[in-house]
């Protein structure tokens, strides 16, 4: 098993949480998402990443999912949008989100300190509301193609005084070491699914079942942060670990069985991204 890991080093300073899923994840879930579309929403979602002007990705709906951890890059005022730490001991949503901050106008404009599951909602509001200037609906269109997909890796809705696992060291033999954030966004969709999102995508789409996608078409960002907090704590902590951050905290050897078990949480929890943001597409997005 760990063989299959590329070696990464751990990195004393505590980082910035990673993208969720890395690319690849966020274009798996999107793919999933373009094949529940209703035919007038992808043309319409095509015409407005076609008037798109911003060059940081390409111009469709797949790599598009992908532009918000890009922006960030340069953007850091956003970096906060991208998750919410709801403490493992005590989860508080409002705390988590800063208040639920009113928007700037647009909401494009900030404000800073404000959490994934407000950002989404109001950026979801934008891309349903008729008025709002087509440079701010794309905007919101490629925030909620990404956020839809945050909200589902448990590490970014979680915490555990660990800046959402990134300062947990997991050992993978040898020099080989990452961190528990790493590994749920990147490590596990590589050593589990491979690296081509279109063929990733149309395996997890062939095994979801009519049942599941009505039941998963439900619910709003709050209550799907909810149930990837609670897949992080049945999940995800089970480790050992420790809450807090420590430099010197010898890296954690993985329990035996916590690879296959977490491959199979992931799968899950791609097709609930793919289905829902497919759903919230379907009605937010008009002509």
């Amino acid at each position: 098993m760990r063989s299959r890991f590329a070696a990464l080093i751990w990195i004393a300073a505590l980082p910035t949480p990673a993208g969720a899923w890395g690319y690849e994840g966020h274009r798996i879930i999107a793919t999933i998402a373009r094949g529940y579309l209703r035919p007038e929403v992808a043309r319409r979602i095509d015409a407005l990443l076609a008037a798109d002007t911003d060059t940081l990705v390409a111009h469709n709906m797949v790599e598009a999912a992908t532009w918000a951890d890009t922006y960030r890059q340069s953007h850091r005022e956003t970096s906060d949008w991208h998750f919410v730490d709801l403490e493992l001991a005590k989860p508080d949503m409002t705390s988590a989100c800063y208040g639920f901050p009113a928007p700037a106008s647009p909401v494009s404009a900030g404000p800073e300190k404000d959490c994934i599951v407000n950002r989404t909602n109001l950026f979801l509001a934008e891309l349903k509301n008729p008025s709002t200037p087509q440079a701010e609906k794309i905007i919101a269109l490629k925030f909620v193609l990404h956020f839809i997909g945050d909200l589902h890796q448990p590490l970014h809705v979680s915490d555990d005084q660990n800046h959402g696992g990134n300062c947990v060291r997991l050992d993978l033999g040898g020099p080989r070491s990452t961190t528990l954030h790493s590994f749920w966004d990147t490590g596990l969709i590589e050593a589990g699914f491979g690296k081509d999102p279109q063929a990733v995508a149309a395996s997890l789409a062939a095994q979801i079942t009519p049942a599941e996608r009505k039941a998963w078409e439900a619910g709003d960002p709050t209550a799907w942060a909810m149930e990837s907090f609670g897949v992080a704590k049945a999940s995800v902590y089970t480790i050992g670990s420790k809450p807090g951050c420590d430099a010197d905290a010898a890296p954690i050897s993985l329990p035996a069985g916590y690879e296959d078990r977490s491959k199979t949480v992931v799968a899950g929890q791609l097709k609930k991204a793919g289905v829902r943001l497919a759903w919230v597409l379907n009605r937010s997005v008009s002509d």
